[in-house]
């Protein structure tokens, strides 16, 4: 049974440095989103300074993609400093939009910078079509990004109803609060996390207790940490919708991460998209199992099929068993069948390996042959950072990824 063909959406992936920025690109993102050393709300992030603003955009353009710069703090009178400025170069250094979550930049940044496109943040909390439209008649913003507490009703019903393209967020961190809007680490630590010092003190340990009686025990300490967004089961649903840009979140994440997960969404995104046959249950299983390959925490479909009840908040303590250890580290050359890799995780004789390679289908090979950098054989490699060299049965370009095969 055939059906038709969907207009394909933007993925857009996060960066929190160049090298993140272009391994997103690499693997298939359309649009990176990223933070400069200001007015962001990932100030623990590397974040990028203008030099790296202007070699990421060099960089998208070279590869038919796009850069937006996140400008999301909450600002008070004296965040305005400089501010102007800044808009201007984000202009001249070509990148495409700016994400905003507050009005008075948005209609900063059309006085000053007209050329940018301003996208407004998930911070504005909007959930309804109404409020949607408020925000392009006030600012005269150029996307609507909803907030993460939306349901697939309120999604259909807002694109359908607002004149601007729509933003989603699709994989990631979710807050226990609507869109961010929360003073736990401005009390608990001083760290305002509307202007960029989140301490993510829900995703701290607790102990709860009712009448000075302790209610857990040192193994069940509470704690009010979200489980993280998978959107896939909903994905075709999204599209289906009319969503315009496909959101990944995580500035803060590794280049792991970026490259597992943006290489997953796109292989699905472009599955959906150009095939006539609709997606079986075994390819969705894959592309999922694809993206879970570099999560530490457990997901949900966040608040599309409904909003979130107990089932999606983490209720146990956090040990190393959640911890990924599954990338094994980034390929530096390849030559003759001998690989040179830089090693993250530990590393075993016998191992199935997966490769992770910018525009190919994924490859796998039994490790049977491993040295160090001396020439010294080894049989397994427990120390990070090293330089090891192993045996590969196919040619493989350096900067691929290595990771453990989990199939």
């Amino acid at each position: 049974m055939s059906r038709r063909r969907y207009c394909k959406p933007e993925l857009l992936a996060p960066a929190g440095d160049l090298l993140r920025c272009k391994t997103a690109i690499l693997y298939g993102a359309d649009a990176v989103y990223l933070g400069g050393r200001k007015y962001s709300l990932r100030s623990r992030a590397s974040n990028f300074t203008e030099a790296d603003i202007r070699e990421a955009c060099a960089f998208a353009e070279e590869h038919g993609a796009s850069i937006h710069v996140t400008v999301n703090e909450i600002p008070h009178e004296e965040d305005f400093d400089g501010l102007e400025a800044y808009l201007k170069f984000l202009e001249e250094a070509g990148v495409r939009a700016i994400i905003a979550a507050s009005p008075s930049i948005m209609v900063l940044s059309k006085q000053v910078a007209p050329k940018l496109e301003v996208h407004c943040s998930t911070q504005l909390s909007i959930t309804n079509s109404e409020a949607a439209q408020q925000m392009i008649e006030m600012t005269g913003c150029d996307r609507v990004v909803l907030a993460r507490e939306c349901t697939m009703e309120d999604v259909k019903k807002i694109t359908s109803a607002v004149s601007r393209p729509v933003e989603a967020f699709i994989h990631g961190g979710m807050c226990v609060n609507y869109s961010g809007r929360c003073t736990l680490s401005n009390r608990m630590t001083l760290r305002d996390a509307n202007r960029g010092g989140c301490a993510q003190s829900c995703r701290w340990h607790y102990d709860v207790l009712e009448n000075n009686r302790l209610l857990n025990s040192e193994e069940t300490l509470f704690t009010m940490g979200s489980r993280d967004m998978m959107a896939m089961p909903v994905l075709e649903e999204l599209i289906q919708a009319g969503v315009a840009s496909l959101k990944i979140e995580g500035r803060m994440k590794t280049e792991y991460y970026v490259a597992s997960v943006v290489s997953a969404y796109r292989h699905l995104i472009d599955e959906l998209c150009d095939r006539e046959e609709p997606l079986s249950e075994s390819r969705l299983a894959y592309h999922r199992k694809e993206a879970e390959a570099a999560e530490n925490r457990m997901t949900w479909s966040g608040n599309y099929p409904g909003i979130g009840g107990e089932s999606s908040i983490i209720y146990r303590a956090h040990t190393d068993a959640d911890v990924n250890h599954a990338f094994l580290g980034t390929v530096i050359s390849c030559t003759d069948g001998v690989l040179e890799l830089e090693t993250r995780n530990p590393i075993d004789i016998n191992d199935r390996i997966e490769v992770l390679e910018p525009g190919k289908e994924n490859r796998s090979f039994t490790l049977e042959w491993m040295c160090d950098s001396e020439g010294n054989e080894i049989e397994k490699s427990r120390i990070p950072m090293r330089i090891i060299r192993m045996k590969v049965p196919f040619e493989v370009a350096s900067g691929a990824l290595l990771r453990k095969d989990l199939k």
